[in-house]
């Protein structure tokens, strides 16, 4: 029998083929099971639903910071992503970025994102010297990763320089690179490449403008 006849005599029966349970299929029903809790007043929030069937990779916020508007994301492994994104394109530049390199997976859940953005706020008002937060070095690798990982042990109100976070990272020479490697840190802030400055005192270079770096170092004060 061919399965055209069997499909045929499936529906002549009555008796329609069984349709294969997708990922869609899932979210649908977390909807609509989130729209009858709510009583069907206000639109879902399709985070959670998302979160529940797997379809949450990447979770992100913003927050207003003194330092301007910041985006935060998570993935389940820790925070992934701190970008400046008050200049024109940022948030949607910070998001591409995650969508193709991370998962297109990627939804606003502010709730996702509570510790990171407590944590900020308590940095900022000056009554928190380190973060307790899981990191995902899932847009680093090999040795940028190294530098950064490097960096993130930098204390507080402290300062190293390039050359010497380029031998933490097993290559002293490589101070050119240990640079490029900070210029392109996902996590500033959190991660501290602020506390980086050149061996001759100068600042050096910053992701978010050295006004930003200079506001950071003032908030440590860890600049004489």
């Amino acid at each position: 029998m061919s399965d055209g006849d069997a499909l045929e005599r499936e529906v002549s029966s009555g008796h329609a083929p069984e349709r294969a349970v997708t990922d869609g299929d899932a979210l649908e029903r977390a909807l609509r099971e989130t729209g009858r809790l709510h009583g069907e007043r206000r639109p879902p929030d399709i985070a959670a639903p998302a979160a529940a069937t797997g379809l949450l990779d990447v979770a992100y916020a913003l927050l207003d910071s003194p330092l301007g508007r910041l985006l935060l994301a998570a993935t389940p492994r820790g925070l992934i992503r701190v970008a400046y994104v008050d200049d024109g394109g940022g948030e949607d530049a910070a998001l591409a970025q995650l969508a193709s390199r991370v998962s297109p997976r990627v939804l606003a859940a502010a709730h996702k994102l509570d510790q990171p953005r407590r944590e900020l706020d308590q940095y900022f008002a000056g009554i928190r010297h380190s973060f307790e937060l899981p990191l995902d070095w899932g847009l680093t690798n090999g040795f940028a990763r190294r530098v950064l990982q490097a960096t993130a042990r930098i204390p507080y109100g402290s300062l190293s320089t390039y050359k010497r976070l380029a031998a933490d990272a097993g290559s002293p020479r490589a101070f050119r690179a240990a640079g490029n490697a900070l210029g392109a840190n996902p996590l500033p802030i959190v991660v501290p490449c602020h506390r980086v400055v050149h061996s001759g005192g100068g600042l050096g270079g910053y992701t978010g403008g050295l006004e930003r770096k200079r506001r950071l170092l003032a908030v440590e004060r860890a600049l004489g």
